[in-house]
């Protein structure tokens, strides 16, 4: 498992300030389509301080959903409005204006292969 969360984080790392995506996206640039709630653990076991920005990634329905922090839903919308994500009033993020659209599998494999 720890071989995988590092690839998450690798990933992760390349998400651009101001842009988001989602834990099943994720899940899918590094080839496991149903691996989208591992992606979440593996965010969920940051220690404060590791430099992932794991913000950038919500949910599928654009919306924040930490679970494991009982402000963290709270931090993660504030950490990505201070990088300039909108939030509209039922607590959606808009995909077309701050979906990020992820690497492209050359990137991913150089990535990888670092």
């Amino acid at each position: 498992m720890t071989g995988f969360f590092e690839r998450v984080y690798r990933v992760v790392r390349r998400i651009p300030p101001g842009r988001v995506v989602s834990y099943g996206d994720v899940a899918r640039m590094l080839e496991h389509p149903h691996a989208a709630r591992t992606v979440g653990w593996a965010l969920g076991s940051l220690p404060e301080g590791s430099g992932v920005p794991w913000q950038r990634v919500i949910n599928s329905e654009g919306r924040v959903s930490t679970s494991h922090q009982e402000d963290g839903v709270n931090l993660q919308r504030a950490l990505l409005e201070a990088e300039g994500v909108e939030f509209d009033e039922s607590g959606r993020v808009d995909w077309g204006r701050f979906g990020w659209v992820g690497l492209s599998r050359q990137e991913i494999e150089a990535l990888l292969d670092a």
